[in-house]
C-alpha cells in the first residue's frame, strides 16, 4: 500500500502550531549599534593596533592577535 508523503496516515494526530515572536525594530536598534561598535573595537584591535596609538600601554594586544592579522592578510612588520 503505498501513501505519499504529504497525506498523514489515518490516525495521525495533529500538530501543534507554533507562534513566531516578532521583534520590532525599535528594539532592535540599540543592540545593533552595540554590536557594531564592539565590532570597530575588535577590527581595531586586530587591524590597526601596532603599539603606537595601543589603549593599553605595550604590544601585548599586537602579540596576542598577531597570528590572526597574518592570517587576513595585514602587514604588521
Amino acid at each position: 500500500m503505498s501513501q505519499s508523503a504529504a497525506a498523514p496516515y489515518a490516525g495521525a494526530p495533529d500538530l501543534p502550531t507554533v507562534d513566531l515572536p516578532t521583534v520590532d525594530l525599535r528594539e532592535l536598534a540599540p543592540w545593533a549599534l552595540f554590536a557594531g561598535l564592539l565590532g570597530l573595537l575588535v577590527i581595531f584591535f586586530v587591524s590597526a593596533d601596532q603599539g603606537a596609538v595601543s589603549i593599553p600601554a605595550g604590544t601585548a594586544i599586537h602579540e596576542w592577535v598577531h597570528d590572526g592579522r597574518h592570517l587576513l592578510g595585514y602587514p604588521c612588520h
